[in-house]
């Protein structure tokens, strides 16, 4: 599932009545809003069991992860309509929608959202919630709302399905281990073309009977097979490693994703740490496949050589195409990517990691002299966390 196109947030407006509250609420709603969505997920916990067990992450729910996700894009978009100043969220919006959209999430479910964010606000707040504010932040909630679900539903007509309808069955015909933490899977299914850099939703049936769901991104795939590569570090990763095994089948959901290779003859450089170099594999094995003569730069770094899991895959990627170097920084060599150290001018820049490695990154690029700066900078983590650095 993909569109070229992004959410527009800059259509949504606040009535001046609404928007002079929201100015007036907004730095104490901020102040408490990580109070607000706990009190939040755990009413809407209490009072629908279902959606901890078979569609939220309950390691993110158990880090705080999601709860700051949400704090972080309501406030972001709060501020938004109510100042032209403030960043447009729109790379946030986009990054929610595909996220919601390999999940299988539905307009319906908004209303749930609503429902709870809404009773959790006037219960940390108390009195200071009178009827106009909750008016108001209403208001905030559903035209941001409004947006994503338009932008949803745009992403389930791409791939010419109802909205909500992603999850197939994938037979894993391959399982391979890279390193003692990584293992590769092979599905097969009726799927649809990912597009490079793309991820699913794999899930698994765990023994409390609760389906949980994590994404993974995709290495290579078409239609009727993804491969994935994941690293254990949760629930549904030592399941996978130790329950599943070829001939088995899981829940897998229709790629989506919106770090996703773009079109055009800008350089392409692609950073990444860990497991984050799993998307950068795709958008090498894409540019190979096609004889993209584009010139390509592959930065990664690792804990050490031992730990980076797809190490003879990237070289053997890099050294096919006909413009292409790869750097690698390791750790335990005290090594670090430095982004001066490269020609990033005018490239498109694709990044994937942990969130201080990203957020680093990101810093390093938005310091470096307007004529070395890139022209496009596309990002993703597998962490809720990533709205946090629109």
């Amino acid at each position: 599932m993909y569109l070229p196109e992004t959410p527009d947030p800059k259509k949504a407006h606040l009535s001046d009545a609404h928007a002079e509250t929201i100015r007036a609420t907004l730095a104490p709603v901020a102040a408490n809003i990580e109070t607000i969505t706990r009190t939040f997920y755990s009413r809407m916990f209490a009072a629908h069991p279902e959606l901890i067990a078979d569609l939220f992450n309950r390691g993110n729910q158990k880090q705080g992860a999601q709860q700051k996700a949400l704090a972080a894009s309501v406030a972001t978009f709060a501020s938004q309509l109510v100042d032209e100043s403030a960043p447009d969220p729109v790379m946030m919006l986009d990054r929610i929608a595909h996220k919601h959209v390999s999940l299988g999430v539905t307009r319906d479910q908004y209303q749930i959202v609503h429902d709870n964010l809404m009773a959790a606000i006037a219960e940390v707040l108390g009195d200071a919630v009178t009827p106009a504010v909750a008016e108001a932040w209403d208001a905030v909630y559903w035209l941001m709302a409004d947006v994503l679900i338009s932008h949803e539903e745009a992403l389930y007509a791409s791939d010419g399905v109802a909205a909500g309808d992603v999850f197939r069955t994938g037979t894993v015909t391959e399982k391979r281990q890279l390193t003692p933490t990584v293992t590769t899977y092979v599905l097969e299914g009726n799927f649809s073309e990912p597009r490079p850099g793309q991820y699913t939703s794999v899930g698994v049936r765990l023994d409390d009977g609760a389906r949980q769901l994590r994404q993974y991104s995709i290495v290579e795939g078409d239609a009727s097979h993804y491969r994935i590569a994941v690293q254990t570090d949760g629930e549904v990763s030592m399941f996978l490693r130790d329950r599943v095994e070829e001939g088995d089948t899981v829940d897998v959901t229709l790629a989506a994703g919106d770090l996703v290779l773009r079109e055009g003859s800008n350089p392409v450089v692609l950073i990444s740490s860990g497991i984050g170099s799993t998307p950068m594999l795709g958008i090498l094995g894409h540019l190979a496949k096609h004889g993209d003569a584009r010139r390509v730069t592959y930065i990664h770094s690792d804990d050490s050589e031992d730990t980076w899991a797809q190490a003879q895959e990237s070289r053997e990627l890099v050294s096919s195409l006909a413009d292409a170097s790869i750097h690698l920084s390791f750790r335990d060599r005290d090594e670090r990517v430095d982004i001066t150290e490269h020609d990033i001018a005018g490239a498109d820049v694709y990044l994937c990691g942990g969130p201080g490695f990203l957020q680093a990154i990101r810093d390093d690029i938005a310091a470096l002299p307007a004529d070395h700066a890139p022209a496009n900078v596309f990002y993703e983590l597998f962490s809720p966390n990533d709205w946090l650095i629109n």
